[in-house]
C-alpha cells in the first residue's frame, strides 16, 4: 500500500506557517471555530520557534509524496514535564495511523528526553484525538467549560506519567 506510506520529518521553512493555516482551516469547517484558535496556533509556534530548545523540545511534520498530511509539538513545560501540542492530521489522511503515530513518536522523545510527565490539553469533540491519548496510556486529569474559540467546548486536561 505505497499510496499510504509516510514519513515523519523535521520542520523545514514554510511548515510553521502551514500548521497555523491548516489548524484554522480545519477548525473552522470542521467546528465552525473562530479566529481566535488560529490565534492561539500561531503564539505557540511563535513562542515554539523563539524559545526553541533542541534539548528537550521537537517538532514533526508528517509527510507522505512530498505533501504535509500531520504534525505534533513537544514542548518543555517545566524541567520534569513535557507538553504534547498541535496534533493535526489532514482529513484526506486519516484512518491510517499518522496520529497514532505521531502522538508515539512524542511520548518516546519525551522518555529519552527525560520527562516524568507528559500533558497536554485537548476538546471533548475531538473524539479520535481523545481515542489515540487513551489509547497510548494518556489520562484524563480535569474538564473545564469554555467559549475561547466561538462556540461552547469543555476543555480537557490529560496526562502520561512516563
Amino acid at each position: 500500500m505505497a499510496g499510504r506510506a509516510f514519513r515523519l520529518r523535521a520542520p523545514r521553512p514554510g511548515d510553521f506557517g502551514w500548521v497555523v493555516q491548516r489548524h484554522g482551516e480545519l477548525y473552522a469547517a470542521e467546528f465552525g471555530w473562530d479566529e481566535r484558535f488560529e490565534g492561539l496556533v500561531a503564539g505557540i509556534v511563535a513562542r515554539f520557534i523563539a524559545r526553541f530548545d533542541p534539548r528537550c523540545e521537537r517538532c514533526w511534520i508528517a509527510e507522505r509524496g512530498g505533501r504535509r498530511i500531520g504534525s505534533v509539538f513537544l514542548v518543555k513545560k517545566s524541567p520534569r514535564i513535557g507538553q504534547l501540542r498541535m496534533l493535526l492530521v489532514d482529513p484526506a489522511a486519516r484512518g491510517h495511523g499518522i496520529g497514532e503515530r505521531l502522538v508515539a513518536e512524542c511520548i518516546a522523545e519525551a522518555r529519552r528526553r527525560g520527562y516524568a510527565k507528559l500533558v497536554l490539553w485537548t476538546q471533548a469533540n475531538l473524539t479520535s484525538a481523545r481515542r489515540i491519548y487513551k489509547g497510548l496510556g494518556f489520562r484524563l486529569v480535569k474538564r473545564e467549560p469554555h467559549a475561547d474559540f466561538g462556540r461552547r467546548l469543555v476543555g480537557e486536561y490529560w496526562e502520561l506519567g512516563l
